[in-house]
């Protein structure tokens, strides 16, 4: 469906472009001259305004008339409003996002008020100064960011929480938890053993490494072996079986991304070349919150499936037409979840950073990045085409957007699919454990300093409802890291431990 020939003229003068992006990394190992998180995101809107009008930039950034930000580690109060003061934007909507909301849904949203009519230019960015942060406690150097004491035009909230009090009281907190019950599904479903999982995991991740190789914006462009990554180490400690170190996020990076929306129109008037242009030809959401537990099928995601049909049906394409892809990566199981919900080969190659690992992970702002990086690469490929999923909480929100270098015959088209889901997936009564037998769905043991501490079982109950429950006892541990325990029945002895049948 994309067009034969870039004919401007054909466009509707309304029609969204990203026509700015920048990506911003300090790597300054003295705390006291380290910039923090907002003046990084100043910077990559200043970037990202030279990126797409070079001279032109000033006039970019004093017409903005929306910037959102997502919430990031920072107690900000009112960062797009600061950050539209520094850049003259005096007519500025200030948007912030708190923890919860989809950072696609950013994008889309300023996509779809273009597309209507009602902006002309509007602007995403986020960053964070984590490792500025993390130099100061070490070397015990006092920091003040600057704080605003204004509030935002506008504050999206999400509608739910994460987790389960259930799932809390079994010990489950920190999301590598959670999103290692849900590779224990996989793993299941896929029939693996163990040790052929982990190799897996691990050979995905060196992919991811050398992938980051080729990122100039990358945080850790080092590579790294498959067998450093699976192995733990003094460096790569285990932290919830079967992930180390090198399967998480790496949070602790100044990074900040900026992008920089625009209408054909306005593109146009501010002479802005039609080949630093990028269409966004749809975005699909599901906001349906629906808590680990919750899930009929923990190695997948109805909402990540739904979301998926809609973006490409919506640009009249198959997931055989895309290009490139970057699948949301704070864990294996989120790549392998998305890559399973629209049936992507996971030997393909996954991502266009190198990963949440190793191109950086700076908390509810990863997706601006690889937008950033995907656009670079669209450039450089006439009518290709980039599909990048993004994820909110436990895997508990789905988003998919799909980009062009190149225009297409359909409109951009927003699509919420939450209705959907919530008529496909049925979501499963949680109730706190009780002496009884259960089965094991999915489960994972948690380390400490590198030692095991608490297996956490999600089981099924034989009143068709779920709970989880937890053992602390060695001799389980040791079992549940060297066999598969996914359908193992269990009983329960007590409000919330368990032993093996």
């Amino acid at each position: 469906m994309l067009w034969d020939d870039f004919n401007v003229s054909a466009l509707d003068p309304n029609t969204p472009i990203l026509v700015g992006v920048a990506e911003i990394q300090q790597c300054e190992d003295d705390p006291s001259r380290a910039k923090e998180a907002l003046a990084l995101m100043v910077d990559a809107l200043e970037g990202a305004a030279r990126d797409a009008c070079g001279s032109a930039a000033g006039d970019l950034l004093t017409g903005l008339e929306q910037l959102a930000i997502p919430q990031g580690l920072w107690h900000y109060v009112n960062p797009a409003g600061a950050v539209a003061a520094e850049l003259g934007a005096k007519s500025c909507v200030s948007v912030h996002a708190e923890l919860g909301i989809l950072q696609q849904s950013l994008m889309a949203q300023a996509c779809e008020a273009i597309a209507n009519g009602e902006l002309n230019i509007a602007a995403v960015v986020g960053g964070e100064a984590k490792y500025r942060a993390l130099r100061a406690q070490i070397l015990d150097v006092a920091l003040t960011d600057s704080q605003q004491e204004t509030v935002p035009n506008r504050v999206l909230k999400p509608e739910a929480e994460f987790w389960d009090e259930v799932e809390a009281a079994a010990g489950l907190a920190m999301p590598v938890g959670f999103y290692a019950i849900m590779e224990s599904a996989l793993r299941a479903e896929q029939k693996l053993d163990i040790e052929t999982h982990r190799d897996q995991l691990a050979d995905m991740y060196q992919a991811f490494a050398e992938t980051a190789k080729d990122n100039p914006n990358a945080w850790h462009r080092d590579g790294m072996s498959a067998e450093q990554i699976r192995n733990p180490s003094a460096k790569n400690k285990m932290l919830a079986f079967p992930y180390t170190k090198f399967h998480n996020t790496q949070w602790n990076v100044d990074q900040a991304a900026a992008l920089i929306f625009c209408s054909v129109r306005h593109a146009q008037a501010l002479g802005i070349p039609q080949e630093r242009w990028i269409f966004p030809l749809g975005s699909a959401e599901s906001n349906v919150m629906v808590n680990l537990a919750q899930r009929p099928e923990l190695q997948g995601s109805a909402g990540a499936a739904l979301a998926g049909e809609a973006v490409l049906k919506a640009a009249g394409l198959s997931v055989t037409d895309i290009d490139y892809f970057d699948l949301y990566s704070c864990f294996p199981a989120a790549v392998k979840i998305y890559a399973r919900a629209l049936g992507i080969d996971l030997g393909r190659q996954l991502t266009v950073t190198g990963g949440m690992t190793f191109a950086g992970g700076p908390l509810n702002n990863y997706v601006l990045q690889a937008t950033a990086r995907m656009a670079t690469l669209l450039r450089d490929k006439p009518k290709a085409k980039g599909l990048i999923s993004s994820v909110s909480g436990m895997l508990t929100k789905q988003a998919w957007g799909l980009w062009s270098s190149a225009p297409n015959a359909l409109a951009f088209k927003n699509s919420d699919v939450s209705a959907d889901v919530r008529a496909k997936e049925k979501v499963l009564k949680v109730v706190a454990p009780s002496v009884g037998e259960a089965v094991i769905v999915g489960y994972t043991v948690l380390y400490q300093g590198g030692q095991p501490q608490r297996l956490i079982a999600v089981c099924d109950l034989p009143t068709g409802d779920r709970t989880v429950v937890f053992s602390e006892q060695a001799a389980m541990m040791q079992i549940a890291v060297g066999e598969e325990c996914v359908g193992r029945a269990v009983r329960i002895v007590d409000e919330g431990s368990f032993e093996w049948l």
